[in-house]
């Protein structure tokens, strides 16, 4: 499990207990967090392995993990779960995402600093084993997987045609769902 993810020590904990639940949906943990205040929100983000997730898959993984979380109840405070789509400009926190979006614009944020810098924006150019590659003005560079602290898709014209050339794909239409439409004869007097 990656930092990307869950970045805390009781995200990582939380990702430990509802990962299985999650996947047992069909569905994979994008980034689990656990966030503070008056009022804490435990936000999941979820997506197939295919990509794609709608509002009726939230509410299930959003049941599912309910139970679990109450029958291990790591939370000692009261809080709201929220589960989501990852989004169109989504985070990008399992190695394998830097492969799915390669050729899309990515901001990138390194835990250390990189050649005098933490952070890169660029488009993504796949990897190379445990290496995230990125052209950026100088070049191509690889940074190593674990050196990243954030990474996200950039919200530009070709990711919003991409996201929508997804979805189209994805939205069938069962048309034994809808009633055949019953024509009148209008009857002449």
């Amino acid at each position: 499990m990656t930092e990307l993810i869950a970045k805390t020590a009781i995200d990582r904990r939380l990702a430990e207990i509802v990962t299985p639940t999650i996947e047992g949906l069909g569905f994979e943990l994008v980034r689990i967090r656990l966030m503070g205040g008056v009022y804490k929100t435990l936000q999941i983000m979820a997506d197939r392995p295919e990509g794609g997730i709608d509002v009726d898959d939230c509410g299930r993984i959003s049941v599912a993990v309910s139970a679990v979380l109450d029958v291990e109840d790591p939370i000692e405070d009261q809080y709201t779960l929220e589960v989501s789509s990852p989004g169109i400009d989504r985070p990008l926190t399992r190695l394998k995402d830097f492969d799915v979006w390669e050729g899309y614009e990515a901001k990138i944020e390194t835990s250390e600093m990189i050649d005098g810098r933490k952070r890169f924006k660029g488009k993504l150019a796949g990897t190379d084993g445990d290496e995230v590659l990125i052209e950026i003005e100088e070049g191509t560079i690889g940074l190593k997987f674990d050196w990243l602290a954030d990474a996200k898709l950039v919200l530009t014209d070709e990711l919003i045609t991409e996201m929508l050339r997804q979805k189209k794909a994805t939205d069938t239409v069962d048309e034994a769902a809808f009633d055949d439409i019953e024509e009148e004869s209008s009857e002449e007097e």
